[in-house]
């Protein structure tokens, strides 16, 4: 069995630096829900939404990953932190944030454009398993001692989602 070496960064154009995620996703939606409306035929609704969450859980860790091993302060809760704006650019969510310091970030999201465009797109009953499956996988490749819950999401018909992220180790004194 042979194996193919991940192709050079030369060989890849770069992602552009100011592209938010909103925007990422949206390209990503486009893309799958062909796919993932012939694998519902195909499959039934059940299989194929199973299919589409492992997919989009296993990038989330990948990419969570690759963002820890390019922020100074990766593999954090501080450097966590510290890309929000990436998540927010573009109008993507209003937040409020109700407790942040060195061990806890929690926030709740009163406006998900994310939902809203998933739902606009057609993609409404599966917006969930595209964009907030992502976050316990995505911290959990970005910084495993961090511990996330989240109890309800505007995806799902909540009136807020309400992120709570915590650990019990200090962070690192220079």
């Amino acid at each position: 069995m042979s194996t193919t070496a991940p192709p050079s960064a030369d060989v890849l154009p770069p992602i552009p630096a100011d592209l938010g995620i909103l925007v990422r996703r949206r390209i990503e939606a486009e893309i799958i829900k062909p796919i993932y409306d012939i694998l519902e035929r195909e499959l039934g609704e059940e299989r194929a939404g199973a299919i589409i969450d492992e997919a989009v859980t296993a990038a989330a860790v990948r990419a969570a990953g690759e963002m820890a091993a390019r922020e100074p302060a990766g593999g954090t809760l501080q450097g966590f932190i510290a890309i929000q704006p990436l998540w927010t650019r573009d109008g993507a969510l209003e937040v409020e944030v109700r407790k942040q310091d060195a061990r806890r970030f929690d926030f709740d999201v009163t406006r998900c454009r994310y939902a809203e465009m998933y739902r606009a797109l057609g993609l409404g009953k599966i917006g969930h398993l595209l964009s907030c499956n992502r976050d316990a996988a995505f911290i959990a490749g970005f910084a495993p001692e961090v511990k996330f819950s989240r109890t309800q999401t505007i995806m799902q018909g909540a009136p807020h989602c309400d992120f709570r992220y915590g650990t019990d180790t200090p962070p690192a004194t220079p």
